[in-house]
C-alpha cells in the first residue's frame, strides 16, 4: 500500500510510558502512514498534536469526548489494551470513529498471572519468604494454609481468560464454580465448560461458595465497585479476593475493612482503582495484599503482539474500512470514516 505525502494517513501515538512503539511505527510506516509520537496523557497536548490523525493510538490515556471532538479526521481509536473503559465509546459512535482492542492477545499470561498470585496469597508466601531466616525460621503464620484440593475455586467472568484459569487451574482444587451472565448458553459452551471443569452457576451461588474468588470481567457502569461491602460480606470467612481485570471492580475501602476485621484472609491484585496508587492507598503495603503493577498480560510475546495488533487495526480500517478488532460500529457513516 503507497500513498503520496499529500496523502498520506497520518497515525499519532499519545503516551508511550513503558512500551517500544518501534515495532508498531515501523509496521505503520511501511504501509504508508505518517508517525507522530506525543509522549503525553494531557489532554490539551493531545488535541494539540492530534488536529490531523487518521488514527489515535493510545497507551492509557482516557480518550474523551472533547478529544474525539476536536480531531475531525479521525477514523479509528486504536487501543493496546483489552480493556476499553477509558475511551468514551458514545461520542466515538456519534463521530463515526471505531475504536479496537486486543482480545486474546495475552489470555494465557493473564491466567498465568493470576494463578500465580492466588497461589502466593493462599499458600501465605509474601509471610513464609519473609520469616525464612534464622532469627524466625520456625515462625507460623496464625492460620494455617487450606489444602487446595479441598477448597473451592470462584470464577466470575467466563470469556477467554476466566475459563484459560479455570483449565490451568482446575487440577489443583476441589471444584470451580463460575458465573457469567453474558456467555451464551449453547452446547459449545456447555462442552468447553465441561472440558475446564467448571460448574456454570449463579452470583450469589459464586459468591458464597467460593474459598478462592477471581474477577475476569470489564470496567462497566453496572460492574463497578461491584465488590462492595454488602458482597465481601456474602463470600465465606477466610477468602481470598483476586482480581487481574480492573482495579474499579473493587471498592477498595470495602476490601480494606474486610481485611482488617478478619473477614477475608488476603486479597491478590494486579490491579488497583487508582494507579499508580497514591500515598496512603488503603490496599497498599499490607501483608494480607498480594499486590503487582498491572503487569499480568506482561511477557516476552505480548510485548511485541500488543504494539502489532495495535498499529494493525489502524492499517486495516484504512485500507478495508473496517478494523480487524473493533469494540463498536460507528452509527454515522457506512463503516466509520474510513
Amino acid at each position: 500500500m503507497s500513498h503520496s505525502t499529500a496523502t498520506r494517513p497520518i497515525a499519532v501515538y499519545t503516551d508511550v510510558d513503558d512500551t517500544d512503539p518501534a515495532p508498531g511505527i515501523d509496521l505503520l510506516e511501511k504501509h504508508g502512514f505518517e508517525v507522530r509520537v506525543l509522549g503525553t496523557r494531557d489532554p490539551r497536548e493531545i488535541i494539540a498534536g492530534a488536529r490531523e490523525a487518521d488514527a489515535l493510538l493510545p497507551g492509557y490515556a482516557p480518550i474523551t469526548r472533547e478529544i474525539i471532538e476536536a480531531l475531525p479526521r479521525l477514523k479509528v481509536v486504536a487501543l493496546m489494551s483489552m480493556g476499553f473503559d477509558y475511551v468514551d465509546l458514545d461520542a466515538a459512535g456519534e463521530h463515526g470513529v471505531w475504536v479496537t482492542n486486543v482480545p486474546g492477545a495475552a489470555t494465557e499470561e493473564v491466567a498465568a498471572h493470576a494463578l500465580a498470585l492466588l497461589l502466593h496469597s493462599v499458600r501465605q508466601l509474601r509471610f513464609y519468604t519473609t520469616s525464612a531466616n534464622p532469627t524466625d525460621w520456625n515462625g507460623r503464620a496464625p492460620q494455617a494454609p487450606p489444602r487446595l484440593s479441598e477448597i473451592t475455586l470462584g470464577i466470575v467472568g467466563l470469556g477467554r481468560i476466566g475459563r484459560e484459569l479455570a483449565r490451568v487451574a482446575g487440577p489443583l482444587f476441589g471444584r470451580i464454580l463460575g458465573y457469567d451472565p453474558l456467555l451464551p448458553e449453547t452446547p459449545d459452551v456447555r462442552a468447553d465448560l465441561e472440558r475446564a471443569g467448571v460448574t456454570r452457576t449463579s452470583l450469589e451461588e459464586v459468591r458464597s461458595g467460593a474459598n478462592v474468588l477471581s474477577l475476569h470481567l470489564p470496567l462497566t457502569e453496572e460492574t463497578e465497585h461491584m465488590i462492595d461491602d454488602a458482597f465481601v460480606a456474602d463470600m465465606p470467612a477466610g477468602s481470598v479476593l483476586v482480581n487481574v481485570s480492573r482495579g474499579a471492580l473493587v471498592d477498595s475501602a470495602a476490601l480494606a475493612a474486610a481485611l482488617d476485621s478478619g473477614h477475608l484472609a488476603g486479597a491478590a491484585l494486579d490491579v488497583l482503582d487508582e494507579e499508580p496508587p497514591p500515598p496512603g492507598h488503603p490496599l497498599v503495603g499490607r501483608d494480607d495484599v498480594v499486590l503487582t503493577p498491572h503487569i499480568a498480560y506482561f511477557s516476552e510475546r505480548t510485548e511485541v503482539e500488543y504494539v502489532r495488533i495495535q498499529a494493525q487495526n489502524a492499517i486495516t480500517l484504512i485500507a478495508d474500512g473496517v478494523p480487524d478488532t473493533p469494540v463498536n460500529r460507528p452509527m454515522d457513516s457506512d463503516e466509520g470514516r474510513a
